[in-house]
């Protein structure tokens, strides 16, 4: 008997990395080329981020060099898709990912469910926190996608997710694990988001507020579990160019710290990438022990962990 074939697709969005270094100025063409993120007429962001790719591209390759050649991101979601798939075998449904910026691109997926004739599109952005920059940019690409292969399944998607409790609890698992065992009393928490140009929060982007409200979530949480730090903070890291950005940096959070240990939480992603395992594992680390830093940890993100897969199952099924 032919196994039914599914009607139904669950896709996880994320922005994608390099699976190699051929790969990093595609990641960086697409990034820059994305008007969501340069909001500028396309002559001048095609020209400036012409520029920015120019400018940028030697110094990547060298940092994915430092992590093997390719972003960790990839591994992580590939893990997190066989992983769904095994937990949803039973539900007929097919699972795959999408990436904005690198392979796998929406048209070469949906171009493949449309073949299949797939009736039903479940659409799952890992950012937690929405913002027109990451969730926002996911779905303008799914959308544009769709309409050029003239292909029209009924889709369902979550904008958000930052306040689901299962998806909170598989990050204090995190934070739990990232101690191993050392007194959280010893040491600053710091939430490091990923930064945003502060007129995009003030034209309605509700990132700040969001990831300010998971911090509270996430407090909340830590008092209940009887894990107490020193002292909780919000930073946020990333800054590029001369636009103002949301304050206070991470560089000048940890100047702040005064008992030099400190576990940082990388709270608006989901999977490691190459802004966790380099920039915030290594270039932020080589500045904190330039400060004098005696501890300086920086926690996994929930990647394909057990409580977040069951997270990621429990927000498709109440979409």
């Amino acid at each position: 008997m032919e196994m039914e074939v599914s009607k139904k697709a669950l896709l996880l969005l994320n922005m994608g990395g390099p699976r190699n270094l051929d790969e990093v100025e595609i990641f960086l063409r697409n990034m820059f080329n994305d008007p969501r993120i340069l909001t500028m007429p396309s002559f001048f962001r095609k020209m400036i981020g012409g520029m920015i790719v120019k400018g940028r591209k030697k110094e990547a390759v060298k940092n994915y060099e430092i992590l093997g050649g390719k972003s960790p991101i990839v591994a992580h979601t590939e893990k997190l898709v066989n992983k769904l798939s095994s937990y949803l075998k039973d539900e007929n449904i097919e699972i795959s990912y999408i990436m904005r910026y690198t392979p796998p691109f929406a048209y070469d997926v949906l171009k493949e469910l449309q073949k299949k004739d797939v009736k039903e599109i479940f659409l799952l952005p890992l950012y937690p926190h929405f913002s027109t920059t990451t969730t926002a940019s996911s779905f303008d690409d799914i959308d544009a996608s769709l309409k050029e292969l003239n292909f029209f399944p009924e889709i369902k998607r979550i904008t958000s997710f930052y306040d689901h409790i299962g998806y909170n609890l598989s990050v204090i698992e995190r934070i739990k694990e990232a101690l191993e065992g050392k007194n959280p009393k010893e040491f600053d928490l710091i939430f490091s988001a990923h930064g945003l140009p502060q007129k995009m929060v003030e034209a309605g982007d509700p990132y700040q507020t969001q990831i300010e409200k998971n911090v509270e979530i996430l407090k909340d949480l830590l008092e209940k579990a009887n894990i107490t730090f020193k002292n909780i903070h919000l930073a946020y890291q990333s800054k590029v160019g001369p636009l103002k950005w949301l304050t206070p940096s991470l560089e000048d959070k940890l100047k702040e710290i005064e008992n030099k240990k400190v576990l940082i939480y990388p709270i608006s992603f989901t999977l490691d990438n190459s802004e966790t395992d380099f920039e915030l594992s290594i270039e932020y680390r080589k500045e904190a022990l330039n400060l004098g830093f005696k501890e300086y940890i920086v926690s996994k993100c929930v990647n394909e962990s057990d409580l977040f897969v069951k997270s990621l199952i429990d927000i498709y099924k109440n979409m």
